[in-house]
């Protein structure tokens, strides 16, 4: 997994119907590329699948949960990549302190929650993670 790849999976987290077409241009890379670099994240089983995401107010049953992650090692490229490939995963971020990446987790409910947990915990690279949910959001005025 190089940066191409990095950058190609950042752009189908933020629009999994992007065009072939769309990729290749924002990659700067041909079409064939693209599609042969995809073809390849899904057989080695990096994109397990794609999805629709819909603004938070649309959704208020929905679980929601924060995530802080440590990383074995130099294992950082892999354990993000795998991460931006989980579906209940909705951002990611780099960050300092006890942690080091933080994840904002989205389930439609705690069984979801639990599986998408498993999930990640599963990941080779992560050594440690600790996940509140969050019960209420304040917004100032």
């Amino acid at each position: 997994m190089d940066s191409t790849d990095l950058t190609l999976i950042g752009l189908l987290r933020k629009n999994a119907r992007a065009s072939v077409a769309t990729l290749a241009r924002k990659l700067g890379v041909a079409r064939g590329t693209v599609t042969q670099r995809m073809r390849r994240l899904e057989d080695a089983g990096l994109i397990v699948g794609y999805t629709v995401r819909l603004r938070p107010d649309v959704e208020p049953q929905t679980i929601r949960a924060w995530m802080g992650i440590a990383v074995e090692g130099n294992e950082a490229r892999a354990v993000i990549a795998s991460l931006l490939g989980e579906p209940g995963v909705a951002t990611l971020h780099d960050t300092n302190g006890r942690w080091d990446l933080l994840a904002e987790l989205r389930a439609s409910d705690l069984q979801e929650l639990s599986l998408v947990l498993e999930r990640i915990r599963l990941i080779r690279g992560i050594s440690q993670s600790e996940t509140s949910i969050h019960l209420q959001t304040y917004r100032a005025a």
